[in-house]
């Protein structure tokens, strides 16, 4: 007799928010990325500043968009949901 087992690996649900944002350099990229970090805990952040839309983009288990969204304002950029 053969018995056939699957693997089926468990996923953790994961959300993924894409930002428009007026951020120029990697300098003000990387003070942001701490920012948010410190703010949004558990999170992955990336800037790619080649796109047209400056894009910022946010992954993990929750993403607080309001909250990303006046961080960023009070820091004095302008942000977006895409």
């Amino acid at each position: 007799m053969m018995v056939k087992q699957t693997y089926a690996p468990t996923m953790t649900d994961t959300m993924v928010e894409v930002f428009k944002t007026d951020v120029q350099n990697i300098d003000q990229s990387v003070k942001l990325i701490r920012k948010l970090r410190q703010y949004i805990p558990g999170i992955e952040i990336n800037f790619d500043l080649e796109d047209c839309d400056r894009v910022l983009r946010i992954e993990g288990e929750h993403v607080p968009v309001p909250r990303v969204i006046k961080l960023m304002n009070n820091n004095g950029y302008f942000c977006e949901l895409l």
